[in-house]
């Protein structure tokens, strides 16, 4: 069962990055990221916010685009980026596996 709200911390272990630069991107990327907030202050990410994360992550990170860049490209292109982001999701997944397969031997 997926979750409906995630922390901060939940988000960058997710995308294997620091709170800060979570929080950067959130402020970066207000059109695709929009945190609630709880009565503390704490930011609490949805599972559409991870998804944006991610695509930022992955253009980012993996493709070397500039923040700007990025949110053009993610405004013009939100369908095709998501491929790509998938297969990246699916190969990490099955490269845990494995190091969990070979740990057992």
């Amino acid at each position: 069962m997926e979750k409906i709200y995630y922390t901060i911390g939940e988000v960058a272990e997710i995308l294997g990055e620091s709170t800060s630069l979570v929080r950067f991107w959130a402020n970066s990327f207000p059109r695709f990221i929009k945190p609630t907030r709880t009565t503390k202050g704490n930011r609490q990410f949805t599972p559409s916010d991870i998804e944006a994360l991610k695509k930022i992550h992955f253009l980012v990170k993996e493709n070397g685009m500039t923040l700007d860049g990025a949110a053009k490209r993610m405004a013009a292109d939100a369908k095709g980026i998501e491929a790509p982001v998938q297969i990246l999701d699916s190969l990490k997944d099955i490269r845990s596996q494995l190091a969990e397969i070979r740990k057992s031997l």
